[in-house]
């Protein structure tokens, strides 16, 4: 692989034709991670929600259905497909799904479902609900998880062991922007309590034997929060362990394709992570190498 192959995102490519707070279409995206100078863009578009209770308050008002979801995502796949081959040359396109845990009692059937139906090349496994109840969506939902919770801290245990779950359960490729908590904590709030740590230590060991890969996401840049996610302790805890990390820039439309990308490879550097974990294709099969940070 050819210097600057570290320039690979496993988690985005998000588009107004197949989500609702997304932008612009597919093509347009795909275009963008050209114009990045992206060796391999994986295309990770949201799985489907299964019970209206799941609907955004956003897709409320703009009368989307569960009916709808499916309609899109089953679109999406197909589009992704005929995309992947017409992009060959120029950039090479993963197809992925990003996983949800939601509902609890049948997202596993559902998610790999979806994996088996459509024969994606990859999964990344995100955590966007504790309990069924939104983590990174409206502030009101969140707090009122940390009310359910008991407080700030047991929540954060909760939603990590709710992320050890999820690996459990779907085995994905890639783990999802893993401290999504922090978007809509208080910032002067601790999130690196011992009890948090500890939760967060057994995550990181199951996300370990299960051999998946950090997304290191750079949407964090985007929410506010200083840093991608996930946070330096969590970086360098996980490096420790030899959890590998990846880049994801969670695009969600064509101006947001390789946002902060720069950034986050000095953020690794920086926090002591010289190399990162990359899927891409060969010979018609997805293969898993490491790649350098250096230019």
């Amino acid at each position: 692989m050819a210097s600057q192959d570290w320039k690979v995102s496993l988690h985005g490519g998000h588009s107004g034709e197949f989500c609702e707070h997304a932008t612009s279409t597919l093509r347009e995206v795909l275009e963008g991670a050209v114009a990045f100078g992206y060796h391999t863009f994986g295309v990770s578009e949201h799985a489907p929600r299964s019970q209206e209770r799941f609907l955004y308050r956003t897709e409320r008002e703009k009368g989307y259905t569960i009916e709808r979801l499916h309609r899109e995502f089953e679109a999406y796949a197909g589009a992704v497909d005929t995309l992947a081959k017409e992009f060959e040359g120029r950039l090479i396109v993963l197809r992925g799904l990003e996983a949800e845990v939601i509902p609890t009692e049948s997202y596993q059937e559902e998610m790999l479902g979806w994996r088996k139906r459509f024969d994606f090349d990859y999964m990344v496994g995100s955590v966007h609900y504790v309990d069924e109840i939104s983590v990174d969506g409206e502030k009101a939902d969140f707090d009122a998880g940390v009310a359910q919770a008991g407080g700030l801290e047991p929540y954060a245990v909760r939603y990590y062991e709710t992320v050890a779950a999820m690996v459990e359960a779907l085995r994905p490729d890639v783990v999802g922007h893993l401290d999504l908590i922090r978007k809509n904590a208080n910032p002067a709030a601790a999130l690196d309590a011992p009890s948090i740590r500890e939760a967060a230590q057994r995550a990181l060991a199951v996300i370990k034997q299960h051999d998946c890969i950090l997304d290191l996401n750079t949407a964090g840049y985007r929410k506010g929060l200083g840093s991608p996610y996930p946070a330096p302790w969590l970086v360098r805890l996980a490096d420790e362990m030899g959890v590998g990390f990846c880049f994801g820039d969670d695009s969600h439309g064509p101006s947001q394709v390789g946002e902060g990308l720069e950034r986050a490879r000095e953020y690794l550097i920086e926090n002591g992570v010289s190399e990162i974990r990359v899927l891409t294709r060969e010979a018609g099969d997805i293969v898993r190498k490491s790649v350098s940070l250096e230019e």
